[in-house]
């Protein structure tokens, strides 16, 4: 997997994620905040399939 996500792209991504999982935790959203879980991961690998997909690329350097 090549990285597709820059470094601001990724940061977000974990944050939100893990936003999500907190509000699922302690109960504020129901059970879809599990989706949290999606970017979050992609944050960490810092490969997201949907920018492969639709050809996006907001990594500033060619990391392999």
């Amino acid at each position: 997997m090549k990285c597709n996500e820059g470094g601001i792209d990724r940061g977000l991504r974990i944050i939100v994620g893990l936003a999500l999982i907190g509000l699922t935790l302690a109960g504020t959203i129901g059970v879809w905040g599990w989706i949290g879980v999606v970017p979050v991961l992609t944050g960490v690998f810092g490969f997201c399939p949907a920018y492969t997909l639709l050809g996006m690329n907001t990594c500033s350097t060619d990391k392999k």
